[in-house]
């Protein structure tokens, strides 16, 4: 069983997650936690670690365009 926790997020990723299809709510939950649980385990900071996703994914070319039409994909 899971423990459920709140987060703040802004208002276009709250849109996008509350429109995605239950499949890709439940593989972003999944995304999620075990982002949340390396940013735990590591000796890094939690903002480092977040920094360090961040850079990760505009490396790759991700940006909040590309994310939203990965959302919108059913």
């Amino acid at each position: 069983m899971a423990d459920l926790i709140t987060v703040s997020v802004d208002s276009d990723v709250a849109n996008a997650y509350r429109s995605a299809s239950d499949s890709e709510r439940r593989k972003l939950d999944l995304l999620i936690n075990l982002r949340l649980r390396d940013a735990t385990a590591s000796e890094k900071s939690l903002r480092e670690v977040m920094l360090e996703i961040s850079r990760n994914a505009q490396q790759r070319g991700l940006t909040p365009e590309i994310l939203q039409s990965i959302l919108d994909e059913e």
